[in-house]
Formats: structure tokens, sequence, C-alpha cells
């Protein structure tokens, strides 16, 4: 026998996890972060300044290092803790202060330096344009400020230098800023199209449901109509005429046969992933079509009710939904035939092709008007609506009311253009 694997357990190591989390800790306090880098450049800058000698640099107006030059520096370094929260303040302080520096003749370290250019970057990379130009603008001047002050020989390539390390970091903030806003974007589009698709989705789901009720409607609504007529009218010849009446319980065995397999068909595309490998069967049968009215018809005759049926002009292929529409509104009359008319009614059923259009009419001479119209005031019954529906679905028209010398009628167009 085969050993059964264990599943793979993932081991985080301890030293990961804690990183990863002194991360996350970071990033939702970026103060903290920003002093942390503070003291890291101050750890480098102090001993650097304190170390340097002016005499041996190329600057002999430059002051000896002292506490007060220490001091400013220190400010100016720990002055990047406000950085992300108050860009603008901070660019001013760190540039005015550098300033102070030059004024006061004392020299620069790498400290304050990297937290000029940082405040730079900062508010090119966290404000919008307006802001993060005039911040460009201040740290220019300054800069220019500086090197007038100190009194520095500088050639025109230190100066071009100087001024596009400047430009650079600024531009560099610029950039990260529309990156991140165009990321932002492509993730509100993403968030807006997942959520238009899971409407879509509702919407399709609630258009499917209605769809299965009508076609539910229809059937038993039809199929029960003429299982009780025959049911009824066996009952009523079973002492006189068993032979008829046995007749009568088989259309009823037929019909309710056939019921069952349309309702299943139809309520087949609710089942579940796990029924989908079920041997199909005849609820995978075709949807009904114009071509099964003759037995529609003949089911409706065996209930009593006199159908006639006419077809007129050039008979044309049609699409399914429609073919599957004009099906489904004649069986809806004739149901409402059956149960309104009353036993002496007559039906009428005409098709009718066109060069553009079928035509679909279904007159009875019965007393259905008055009976619905009682029954549902203003209000059409389920079936009504789904006739509309129906018609409507394929950009058809559909009249509905009395007919003319009494009776009810029917009458539906359904275009043929694609």
């Amino acid at each position: 026998m085969r050993r059964a694997r264990r599943p793979r357990v993932n081991h985080v190591s301890p030293r990961i996890r804690n990183l990863g989390e002194l991360r996350s800790r970071l990033r939702r306090h970026p103060q903290v972060s920003d002093l942390i880098m503070a003291v890291l450049l101050l750890s480098v800058g102090l001993p650097q300044l304190l170390l340097t000698d002016p005499s041996k640099m190329d600057a002999p107006m430059l002051r000896e290092p002292d506490a007060r030059n220490a001091i400013l520096v220190t400010v100016i370094t720990l002055t990047l803790t406000l950085r992300r929260t108050l860009p603008m303040t901070a660019l001013v302080v760190i540039t005015g202060l550098q300033v102070t520096l030059a004024v006061l003749s004392y020299p620069s370290s790498v400290a304050d330096v990297a937290a000029f250019l940082l405040a730079i970057y900062t508010i090119a990379a966290h404000r919008a344009l307006a802001h993060s130009a005039l911040g460009g603008v201040i740290a220019f001047v300054g800069f220019n400020a500086m090197l007038v002050l100190y009194d520095v020989h500088t050639t025109f390539v230190d100066y071009i230098t100087g001024g596009a390390l400047l430009i650079g970091v600024w531009v560099l903030g610029r950039n990260l800023r529309l990156r991140r806003a165009h990321l932002a974007e492509l993730e509100d589009r993403a968030a807006r199209l997942e959520r238009a698709r899971g409407t879509d989705a509702r919407a399709a789901r609630v258009e499917e449901r209605s769809r299965i009720a009508r076609e539910l409607h229809d059937v038993v609504a039809h199929h029960v109509s003429v299982m009780t007529v025959q049911a009824g009218a066996a009952r009523r010849i079973l002492d006189k005429n068993p032979e008829s009446a046995r007749e009568a319980m088989t259309t009823i065995e037929e019909v309710g046969r056939t019921a069952l397999s349309e309702m299943r068909r139809i309520v087949g595309v609710l089942r579940t992933e796990r029924d989908a490998a079920a041997p199909a069967g005849r609820e995978l049968s075709p949807q009904p079509g114009i071509a099964d009215l003759g037995e529609l018809v003949d089911h409706v005759r065996e209930t009593g009710l006199a159908v006639q049926l006419w077809i007129e002009g050039e008979a044309r292929t049609l699409s399914p939904g429609v073919d599957l529409a004009a099906f489904r509104l004649i069986q809806e009359a004739l149901t409402n035939i059956l149960k309104h008319a009353g036993p002496q009614a007559r039906a009428w059923v005409r098709l009718r092709y066109g060069d553009h259009d079928l035509t679909v009419e279904i007159e009875d001479n019965g007393r259905g008007a008055e009976t619905l119209l009682s029954d549902n005031g203003d209000r059409p019954g389920h079936g009504l609506v789904g006739m509309y529906e129906r018609v409507a679905l394929y950009g058809g028209e559909l009249r509905i009311g009395p007919r003319v010398g009494g009776g009810f009628g029917v009458r539906a167009r359904f275009p043929l253009e694609a």
C-alpha cells in the first residue's frame, strides 16, 4: 500500500516573521522610520563634521565646527521626521537652517545635505504639482543663496552639476508620484470593473430566474389545465363509457409525463456541478417550437375545446428564441381559453409569415374577457406578464384584449430580421 502523503507545512522563520512585523509597523508609523533614518544620518554626519579641518579645505572663510554648528546640523537632520506629514514645513525649515549655516560660515555635513535633498524629493513625491513646484523653487533659491554666502569659487560645471542634482531629485519625486497615481487609478478601475462584473452577474441571475419562472408557469399552467379538464371528463363518463374514460386517463398520463420532462429540462439549469455528471436523458430534449404546434393543438382538442389552426405564407426558419417565444405564447393563450372561456367556446390560431415578420393570433368566442378582467382588475396575471416579456425580449409587439363580437384575442408580431 502507498503511504498517504503528509500535508506540506511551510515553516516561516521567526526572524523573517519579526522582520515582516517590523516593516509593517514602520509603514503604519512613518515618523518613526524617518526618525531612525535621521539618527543614522547623524551617526555618520556628526563625526564627519567634527573631524573636518577647514584649513585643509579650499574654503578659508569657513569657521571651525563647534557645538552650535553641531546643534544646527542635528536640528536640520531631525526635521526629516516631519517630511511626510508636513513636507512643505520641513523643506522651508531645512532650507532656512542651511542658509543660516552659510551665513555663520559653518561647514555642512553629509547629514544636513542628505536631509536637504530628501526634503526636495518628499515635496515632489507627496504633494500636488503647485506645491511641489513651489517647493522646488524655494530649494533652488536656497541653493543659490548658499553658493553666494559661502563665497566659494564655483566653476560653471560645478554649478550645473549641483543644479542638475536638485532638479533630478525633484523630477524623481514627481515621477514616483505620477506612478503611484497611475497605479491607484488602475486599482480603482479594476475595483470598478469587479463591481460591474458582480452587478452584471446579479442581473444575469435575475434574468435567468425570470426566464425559468416564465417557462415553469407556461409548462405547469398548460399541462395542469389539460389534465384537470381530462380528469373531469373521465369522472363524468366513468360509469357510462369506461373506454372513453380510459382514453382520457391515458391522455392525462401522457400529458403528465410531458410536463415532468419539460420541468426537468427547465430546472436542469439549476443543477449544481455535482449533478453535471448525471447521464443525459429526456431533460436535455430540444425546446419546443412552431413545429410542435400540431401536437399542442391535438392535446387541447382532446379536452373538448374546438381549435382550428391556420398557417399562412411561406414557412421560414425562425431563430430559436422567436420559435420558443411564439410557441409559449400560443400555449399560454390556449391555456387561458381552457380556464376562462367556458365549455362551449371555440378557438382559432393563425400564423402568418410575412417578408419581415411573423404574426401570431389566438382568438376565442368565450367569456374569457370578463373572467380575466373580473379576477385581476387592471392588473394582468403572471401569464399575461410573461407574454409581454417574451414578445418584448425579441423586439415584437403584443396586443391583448376583448374581441369584437365577444371573446378574447391575443395578437403578436415578431420581427424576423437579425
